[in-house]
């Protein structure tokens, strides 16, 4: 098999590892990037990015991805197209399978993989994803100003993002698949005590129904079977996230839901020379600006790793 060496690998390629992939450049590092499964990460699903600092006017989650690959390519990123497949963190270089097919042996990796957002998998989710259907109400829900939406979810995200949410729309219609929430007792009061939430328990949804865009989704009373159609111009998923971080799991420390463990106010994994960056360390943020910021910290940390071991 095909071995390569490089000093630093960066896996994955959304805003923490592009960032991360121009910070390596500029100092020097000539960071070898493989772009994973989704290139550009889970900004190439959205559409008009508005909350991101420096586009006053807002910009399209595919265009600022396409950029960030552009900036961080002209600073002389080497950035390919490949998925890693497995890893070896045992002995130093550190092992990484591309495809099965090539090993890449780095000194320094910074793992960005992103994390995924779980969908019901229903088809119409799928048909009106970026046409109303949406897995992040802080990134969308300004679009909804003043209308009617439903969030699906049971947990302290989705009650989070339903509160949210209840600020800015005149009603918010929260689905809840069992007779309870499983979110914390101080965020089920705050969804339960604010009016324009109306909160639909032992609830499924059914189908989401529209035209180009979300008007309505009909959902079914898991106790009664009964159908109901509700009018709404948005849907959001709020059922969590999973971590791209699978193969990674015999070397690095992770929570118990697979998010990888960093050493507070960096971005250090347990194994030396191994950094984390983004969405698959990061479970509460989870937006593009605190992404890229953790890859800025993980290019320093690698940085100052490679020069403590004679780079």
């Amino acid at each position: 098999m095909e071995t390569e060496k490089v000093s630093i690998l960066i896996i994955g390629s959304g805003p923490a590892g592009y960032t991360a992939a121009i910070y390596a450049a500029r100092a020097n590092m000539k960071p070898l990037l493989y772009q994973g499964i989704q290139p550009g990460g889970q900004l190439t699903i959205t559409t008009e990015v508005e909350n991101y600092p420096g586009f006053p006017d807002g910009i399209q989650g595919p265009d600022m991805m396409v950029n960030f690959e552009k900036q961080a390519a002209r600073m002389g990123a080497d950035i390919r197209y490949g998925i890693a497949t497995k890893v070896d963190f045992t002995t130093k270089p550190y092992k990484v399978w591309i495809d099965d097919e090539k090993i890449i042996e780095a000194d320094a990796i910074i793992i960005s993989t992103g994390a995924s957002a779980k969908w019901l998998g229903i088809p119409s989710e799928e048909k009106f994803n970026g046409f109303g259907v949406s897995a992040c109400a802080v990134c969308d829900g300004f679009f909804f100003k003043g209308k009617e939406v439903a969030i699906v979810g049971a947990g302290d995200t989705a009650a989070e993002e339903a509160h949210y949410l209840s600020k800015m729309c005149s009603t918010v219609h929260m689905i809840v698949r069992k007779d309870a929430m499983r979110a914390s007792k101080v965020m089920q009061d705050r969804v339960l005590n604010t009016p324009n939430i109306k909160v639909y328990f032992n609830t499924e949804t059914d189908e989401i129904l529209g035209d180009k865009n979300v008007t309505a989704v009909r959902v079914k009373n898991t106790t009664t079977n009964q159908l109901q159609e509700i009018p709404v111009s948005a849907f959001f998923v709020a059922i969590g996230h999973n971590p791209n971080s699978d193969i990674f799991k015999p070397f690095i420390d992770m929570d118990e839901t697979g998010y990888i463990t960093t050493i507070p106010g960096t971005t250090k994994t347990n194994v030396e020379g191994v950094f984390a960056a983004g969405d698959v360390q990061d479970k509460n943020y989870r937006q593009a600006v605190t992404a890229a910021g953790s890859g800025c910290m993980a290019a320093l940390d690698a940085e100052r790793y490679l020069t403590s071991i004679g780079h």
